[in-house]
């Protein structure tokens, strides 16, 4: 122990603040924004059988902030009965993509084939988009597992975006954008997105615009729509990790900064 520097003993302080916040499982106050509520209200909105496609736009580095909101879309498209059609723009959300679904609609004990699917990943992004416009057919003749897409009762009334009620774009980067210049701006479909709080401020002149129709972000986002849902979920149990390690961080720097005027003033004397 008498080897441990300053740094080592800030860490393990670090490790004992976030381990004790979440052994008590303290509830934070969540108050939702109105870009989480807008997007909540909407998919509350639609009638049971409405169909939804997710795009999982996103690499697993990002899994942490992105899982709780994936998860938390879902549960909520599921308890709804709204049917969902899964694909991906990025290699690597692919199987993520495919594991969020599954692992949710065993929850709900909704049915593949019937009640979602998940087509997988197209290269080319904006050639993906464009095609899916046309025809998901010609773009996905078969889904992830390999069956044919005439096979999957789900896809026989789908054609194009014509029969999808909304695009969700769960993102960690820039792909939400090209779903609203290609999808929405050619063929009208509406865009919502579930990014990450990095990339919420981008996204902002999209809504303002009309662009972009909803979104959350983040794991705040998470936490918010965790909260409308009435359920306890990653995106809480992250927040109070985050802000107990926030709070941490400012006791250091008041603590640091007096360290140093004492210091200081016992120099002067």
């Amino acid at each position: 122990m008498k080897h441990l520097k300053s740094r080592h003993w800030i860490f393990l302080g670090l490790f004992l603040v976030i381990g004790i916040t979440m052994i008590l499982n303290v509830k934070l106050n969540v108050r939702v924004s109105p870009y989480t509520q807008k997007m909540f209200d909407y998919i509350d909105s639609l009638p049971p059988g409405s169909i939804l496609l997710i795009s999982f736009d996103h690499e697993a580095s990002s899994l942490p902030e992105i899982r709780p909101l994936a998860l938390a879309v879902l549960r909520h498209a599921f308890k709804k009965d709204l049917r969902l059609i899964g694909v991906s723009l990025l290699s690597e959300g692919t199987v993520i993509g495919y594991r969020l679904m599954q692992k949710t609609a065993k929850e709900y004990h909704k049915v593949y084939g019937k009640d979602y699917v998940y087509l997988g990943f197209r290269p080319q992004y904006v050639a993906a988009i464009l095609s899916m416009g046309e025809s998901l057919k010609e773009t996905y003749p078969q889904d992830y597992l390999g069956n044919k897409y005439d096979q999957l009762n789900l896809l026989k009334s789908v054609k194009n975006y014509n029969n999808i009620d909304a695009v969700i774009s769960i993102a960690d980067g820039s792909l939400t954008t090209h779903w609203i210049e290609y999808g929405h701006g050619r063929y009208g479909v509406k865009i919502l997105g579930a990014v990450t709080a990095a990339m919420v401020t981008t996204y902002d002149p999209y809504l303002a615009s009309g662009q972009m129709y909803a979104m959350t972000g983040g794991l705040r986002g998470a936490a918010e729509y965790e909260e409308l849902l009435k359920i306890s979920g990653g995106g809480a149990r992250g927040m109070l990790a985050q802000s107990s390690a926030h709070l941490y961080v400012i006791f250091l720097i008041i603590v640091g900064n007096l360290s140093y005027f004492i210091t200081k003033r016992k120099g002067r004397k």
